[in-house]
């Protein structure tokens, strides 16, 4: 059986969902940037992972500070994220550990409190390669996307909130508030 291939990502940008208020979208990057991910989040988990790339210091820890502080205490550390399944619009995550004695274990989490913990461990992100052909959105997408499908309602709300961040960060207020009167009319309509 071929073995199938693991694309390290990278966490690039954090922001509101617009299909999905008082959530968040992470968008996450192949290292050789052909195809973004994003990935809904809840608040907390945004919080958590947004403080430990700021630097921030909070006045108690989180709950993702103490369970990496506890793992270290033990002498374990995370090796690694791996995203490796993807069904029915949502990822499954392991998280891969090492103790001191070099035993390797594997845990299953949320994508978001694996990313949260990956950024305190300072670990690779990977994703399985059909998972990413599958949910990714190839960067040239995102910058032609009125062209590729005819609607924007015919994307997912995913990608319309992967387009929509793009869309900011470039300034394309204009192309920007089409998307974001597709990601409205999906959620208020169900489509």
């Amino acid at each position: 059986m071929e073995e199938i291939k693991k694309i390290e990502l990278n966490i690039i940008a954090l922001s509101d969902s617009e299909s999905q208020p008082n959530n968040y979208v992470l968008i996450l990057e192949d290292v050789q940037g052909f195809r973004r991910l994003p990935i809904i989040i809840g608040s907390s988990e945004a919080q958590a992972i947004a403080v430990t790339l700021e630097k921030m210091q909070p006045a108690r820890p989180l709950t993702h500070d103490l369970f990496a502080q506890t793992l270290k205490t033990l002498k374990t550390v995370i090796t690694e994220v791996l995203i490796h399944r993807f069904e029915n619009e949502i990822f499954y995550t392991q998280l891969i550990l090492k103790d001191a004695r070099l035993q390797e274990f594997i845990v299953d989490a949320r994508p978001s409190d694996a990313l949260a913990l990956a950024v305190r461990f300072q670990c690779p992100i990977y994703i399985l390669e059909n998972i990413l052909v599958e949910a990714g959105l190839p960067i040239d997408q995102s910058k032609s996307f009125a062209f590729k499908r005819g609607s924007l309602l015919d994307y997912s709300i995913a990608e319309l909130e992967s387009m929509l961040a793009n869309l900011l960060a470039k300034e394309d207020y204009e192309s920007a508030g089409r998307v974001r009167d597709a990601l409205d009319k999906k959620k208020n309509n169900k489509i």
